[in-house]
């Protein structure tokens, strides 16, 4: 592990947003002139089934040609790609992939899959950069990022719609440059032209083994190991991953969801006991009627539990 000052230009642009994140993309395209040699990659968190028009939305905004990734296809300067909705978007050596993997922090396309990527196969070359959006999402890419020699850039939270996405960066990355949005687009055209010199980024290697943590996949229920990486981050064997954050907002919906699980089955259960009781006599009518009565208190339990549950915000 040491320093090392980049020796090449950069030329391989990954950007990562969440909510608010349109205006903020329309406001970079806006900015970048239209001899802008390199590769943009645009990662928004998308609904599986709803179409994207963001690429026609970044035509209309600027001079640089946006269009929607496909598989297989060539990488080239002066272009914006954007990632397809329920695809992950895998930046290769001169050309991209895209993959319906396994959701990482609940999302595909995930800003953290494109950014490990493109630091994977480029280095020294890749830019990354965080714009607004909730929880955090693209940490831990922009982590790797930075340990492979590449420039790491945040929006500043202060000028973000949701600031928790540049935050988290700011908390765990070792950011190279903290920018408003209006100022973003000089300072990628700058570096893009070698007009700012490279900062001397720090390569790390990350250890190869990976301890078992103990917990469950919130969405497989396998098991999961716990990543040696900074920000910390859970892989199951399937290859779904989570942040500490994320981790724990799943952990909570899931109990959220077998609690109420539960309560269904009791209410069923007691109007299942009430049934048979109907077609009873004597003792066995009173106790199942007891029976359906205990159940139904039962169940008054576990929803006074869920009433009074304290969940923290980690945001």
């Amino acid at each position: 592990m040491g320093a090392d000052v980049s020796k090449h230009t950069p030329d391989i642009i990954t950007i990562g947003a969440s909510a608010g994140g349109v205006q903020a993309l329309k406001s970079l395209a806006s900015q970048l002139p239209a001899e802008f040699d390199a590769a943009i990659f645009v990662v928004i968190h998308l609904a599986a089934r709803a179409p994207t028009y963001l690429a026609d939305i970044l035509n209309r905004a600027g001079p640089v040609s946006a269009v929607t990734a496909t598989d297989g296809a060539p990488i080239r300067p002066r272009m914006i790609y954007v990632a397809s909705p329920d695809h992950h978007l895998l930046v290769a050596n001169e050309h991209m992939h895209l993959s319906r993997g396994p959701k990482e922090g609940r999302y595909r396309p995930s800003i953290n899959v494109t950014f490990r990527s493109a630091a994977m196969a480029y280095g020294d070359r890749v830019i990354g950069v965080i714009l607004t959006g909730m929880l955090d999402d693209g940490t831990a890419g922009l982590w790797e990022i930075k340990a492979r020699g590449g420039i790491t850039i945040v929006q500043d939270p202060g000028d973000a719609q949701f600031s928790s996405m540049p935050s988290s960066a700011l908390e765990d990355v070792r950011v190279d440059y903290k920018v408003e949005i209006a100022n973003l687009g000089d300072l990628l055209t700058r570096l893009v032209q070698g007009e700012i010199e490279v900062p001397a980024n720090e390569r790390t290697v990350r250890p190869a083994d990976f301890p078992f943590s103990g917990l469950t996949c919130p969405e497989c229920r396998g098991p999961i190991w716990q990543m040696q990486s900074k920000p910390v981050e859970f892989r199951c064997r399937v290859g779904h991953i989570y942040s500490g954050r994320t981790m724990l907002e799943e952990h909570t919906s899931m109990q959220e969801r077998k609690l109420y699980e539960a309560i269904l089955a009791l209410q069923e259960g007691a109007d299942i006991a009430e049934f048979m009781a109907a077609r009873q006599e004597g003792p066995r009518r009173e106790k199942l009627l007891m029976e359906a009565e205990q159940i139904r208190a039962q169940s008054e339990i576990i929803k006074g539990l869920l009433s009074d549950r304290r969940v923290e915000s980690v945001a």
